[in-house]
């Protein structure tokens, strides 16, 4: 665990505990990845996928904890395994999320239900359940994974951009209360990331800009997220620009935007 001014703190000999949702594929695994590469962590590694999850963990030294974080018993059940494993969880990476592309009027109703859940509501309650430990030990660490959709809108994703900036607006909120406590919240907000996702949604990836950025890339800045506490980070970093300009002048961005896509 890292402390405010970045410097790593460890209960006697033991190394600060990760748990990270989504480990199984994509972002997540290529965050278990990273850390693992360090040798300073202990990870445990959350998926719904056993098998891809398992694989995952040998290759990170991790400990597989497979569950549903949808299924608010599951969700209980991970958060007392994670305790019972790690003693405590020092840092939590939220990695977990699904998306869905087309028009909102022809979206399915489970489709909808689906985000929801998976990508903010299983991502508010987990926190909840891992929150107290940290303030009571007055340090830890939050990294949600949001997403560029979340502060500017897309098009044909409107249910997953409503998720992400949730998302947004949640860790803003709780730096506020969670302010001299020792615990930093971060948002790591990458652009399209080449990863199993948008198979997986059901529509591929079509834009020329941005170009999708490998997971790795994602990764190293939740890792700095998780040794800094800084707030917001976007992935790449120039997908700023297009986020400030949205706060300054929204009305001159949701020109371009409907122009340009």
């Amino acid at each position: 665990m890292y402390d405010s001014s970045g410097r790593q703190v460890r209960n006697g000999a033991q190394r600060p505990v990760a748990l990270i949702t989504g480990a199984s594929s994509g972002i997540g695994t290529a965050v278990a990845e990273q850390l693992a590469s360090e040798g300073s962590w202990r990870l445990l590694l959350n998926g719904r996928d056993e098998e891809r999850l398992s694989d995952v963990a040998v290759r990170t030294r991790g400990t597989a904890l497979a569950a549903d974080i949808t299924d608010p018993q599951a969700r209980a059940r991970l958060a007392r395994e994670a305790l019972a494993h790690g003693g405590r969880v020092d840092a939590l990476v939220a990695g977990a999320g699904i998306g869905w592309a087309g028009p909102f009027a022809k979206m399915p109703v489970e489709s909808i239900d689906r985000l929801l859940e998976i990508n903010l509501t299983a991502v508010v309650h987990l926190v909840r359940l891992v929150l107290p430990g940290m303030i009571a030990r007055r340090r830890g660490r939050v990294v949600l994974i949001g997403s560029v959709a979340g502060s500017v809108g897309v098009r044909d994703e409107a249910v997953y951009a409503a998720t992400k900036g949730g998302l947004i607006a949640f860790a803003d909120s709780l730096r506020y209360e969670l302010a001299g406590s020792g615990v930093r919240v971060s948002v790591v907000m990458p652009g399209a990331v080449d990863t199993p996702f948008f198979s997986r949604r059901g529509v591929p990836y079509g834009r020329s800009r941005p170009r999708p950025v490998p997971a790795g890339q994602v990764a190293a800045v939740v890792r700095r997220a998780l040794v800094s506490g800084r707030a917001d980070t976007y992935v790449p970093g120039w997908l700023s620009m297009p986020a400030r300009l949205h706060g300054l002048a929204p009305g001159l961005f949701r020109s371009l935007a409907q122009r340009f896509g």
